[in-house]
């Protein structure tokens, strides 16, 4: 670990809502070191070689291909960068695992999601809560390749609600084994695994147990027909029946009763990684548009040169830009979080777990931001290729389809909304974020005379660095308010969770992207980052919208009276723009660099 990382502050989770972040201490993908660049230029060229160019397979069902294609990826490597090396693995930090796990997943969905049901929820419980003798029996195999994983948590009666499971571990007679019987669905890589991480229940426990089980169709398992599904065609994806499969007693994940807890805290580090899935997507998407936009003539004239052309563009490219700049972003501070409890003198096992745990929060915001941006950006995909987008002989459709799924695993995005927010209340309850603070001083900001000054300005990104630290304010203000008002009872108002996570989502973003850019400005040049600068502005104004309308939905339905006026007044202030930015002239400006350079090139 470097000097660098013991010596500055880092944020923890949640932090980066009450305190200042300096463009220095955020991490960008123009910060990789050399090695983390060879690694992405082979990824890269293990997708197009492997995948891009047979994207049609994948749309045809063919599982025997995915199959075949994970095996390449395990030979190459690319399925241990996140196993350590002592048991067969590369033993990559978490940033490099991430841009694996980005640019490995843009070309088809059905890989997409065989790799990381495989590296992440198949692989990883054993690495992060196997004993010694369970790590080197499994992980190698699975490390290499012979061996892939699947995960069986989700159940008929049991999806969001995961400790609901009915699926039972029985004892047996002799002590020496589990007798496993339920059933699984939606199991990705079922029918080719070698492995199936299972959680159950023993006897009336409140929380189930994992386990891991040896897929040995002699051993009371069966499988289900693969699932009929609107995207990832050729993903493995079927039910597992158990039915009293014996597991020997020593095959028990961690403790018994610590199921539940494995499952949330796989689903954490699923959720930054299925954001890192969902970037290069876009990239691609958006590169296919331009190429087709530039070529494609109407009127007598390249399609692209059409404003309402740009305008999409501008936005899919923004989109993937912020994106980019908010997972990386916490997939660094991940890094740095577990680099010093491994110097503090915590097990690998131990500091992994609890580096990813520290920014749930965070992971939970990328989940869903990514996931609905890749969904909007393959949509407008589809309408700039016109009726070619929606035939099935171009990747825009499969895209559209592939993306859906990402909504809704690793826990739906309303559930992941609501989980930020609540999460960031806890950790303000348990004195890890000190949010009182700051929305007592924003609530004393209201009962205040605005200041009338004219601010300076003159500096780059001065004005939006000064608009993030208001809308922050909202947030404070909004979920301040709603705690004081509901107490413990705030989670059973949804609606308005969801109205804050919103709120506390588009700060996030917004903020990551000015300080990647602000960052790259200043060793760079301006010059250099205009277009990233444009780029940063236009999220901004965007995200600033929403706040607006988030904020007065969520003020508007639980105020009332000359409270609601208040906060109504606050929210105007906090949002207003000095100078409002040119809207047309950003999109064009980013528009018209994507199309000079015939895709996106700001990765």
């Amino acid at each position: 670990m470097s000097t660098d990382t013991m010596q500055k502050e880092i944020l923890r989770g949640g932090q980066f809502l009450v305190k200042e972040t300096n463009c220095e201490d955020v991490f960008t993908l123009e910060d990789l070191n050399e090695e983390q660049r060879m690694m992405r230029e082979s990824t890269k060229e293990f997708v197009d070689r492997e995948l891009w160019a047979h994207w049609e397979r994948f749309e045809n069902k063919d599982y025997g291909f995915t199959e075949e294609t994970m095996r390449k990826a395990g030979e190459l490597g690319l399925l241990s960068v996140a196993v350590p090396e002592s048991y067969g693995g590369m033993g990559m930090g978490f940033v490099s695992t991430m841009l694996v796990c980005d640019y490995i997943s843009g070309a088809t969905g059905s890989f997409s999601t065989a790799f990381g049901a495989h590296t992440g929820i198949g692989t990883m419980p054993i690495t992060l809560y196997g004993t010694e003798e369970q790590k080197q029996k499994y992980v190698p195999k699975l490390a290499s390749g012979e061996w892939f994983g699947a995960y069986c948590l989700t159940e008929p009666g049991a999806g969001s609600d995961a400790n609901s499971g009915k699926t039972k571990a029985v004892l047996s007679e002799d002590g020496k084994h589990y007798l496993i019987s339920g059933q699984k669905m939606w199991i990705s890589n079922a029918g080719f695994c070698s492995l199936f991480i299972v959680f159950a229940r023993i006897g009336d426990d409140k929380n189930i147990t994992g386990f891991i089980v040896e897929n040995d169709p002699s051993n009371g398992i069966s499988l289900g027909d693969e699932e009929k599904k609107l995207g990832i065609h050729a993903s493995s994806t079927r039910q597992v029946f158990f039915n009293e499969t014996k597991v020997p007693v020593e095959n028990m994940l961690s403790e018994r009763g610590n199921g539940f807890k494995i499952a949330m805290n796989a689903l954490n580090v699923g959720r930054i990684k299925l954001a890192a899935a969902c970037l290069d997507a876009q990239r691609r998407v958006i590169n296919e548009a331009t190429k087709y936009a530039n070529e494609r003539i109407q009127f007598k004239t390249p399609i692209m040169n059409f404003g309402a052309i740009k305008a999409k563009i501008a936005d899919m490219a923004t989109n993937v830009y912020v994106d980019e700049s908010a997972s990386y972003r916490a997939a660094k501070n991940i890094e740095d979080r577990i680099a010093i409890r491994e110097a503090e003198g915590n097990t690998h096992q131990e500091a992994e777990l609890k580096g990813v745990e520290e920014y749930a929060i965070e992971c939970s915001i990328l989940k869903v931001a990514v996931s609905e941006h890749v969904q909007q950006t393959t949509d407008e995909g589809i309408q700039i290729f016109g009726g070619m987008g929606f035939s099935a002989d171009t990747p825009m459709e499969s895209a559209w389809r592939d993306a859906r799924i990402s909504r809704i695993y690793e826990g739906t995005n309303e559930i992941n909304r609501m989980l930020a927010v609540g999460m960031l209340v806890k950790k303000a309850m348990k004195g890890h974020v000190d949010l009182l603070g700051p929305a007592t001083a924003v609530g004393e900001e209201l009962m205040g005379i605005p200041s009338f000054d004219s601010p300076d300005f003159s500096e780059l990104f001065a004005e939006e660095k000064d608009l993030i630290k208001r809308l922050k304010k909202v947030f404070l203000m909004v979920a301040g308010s709603a705690v004081q008002k509901f107490g413990p009872k705030l989670e059973e108002h949804q609606q308005l969770l969801m109205s804050a996570s919103d709120i506390l989502i588009q700060v996030y973003l917004a903020e990551s992207a000015i300080l990647r850019t602000e960052k790259n400005a200043k060793r760079f040049g301006e010059e250099a980052q205009a277009t990233q600068i444009a780029m940063s502005k236009l999220y901004l104004y965007r995200a600033t919208d929403t706040v607006v309308q988030k904020g007065k939905e969520a003020i508007v339905s639980f105020v009332e009276g000359d409270e609601q006026k208040m906060m109504l007044m606050g929210l105007k202030r906090f949002t207003k723009y000095t100078n409002q930015p040119n809207v047309v002239a950003l999109r064009t400006q980013i528009a018209d660099k994507v199309a000079a350079d015939n895709g996106y090139t700001f990765d």
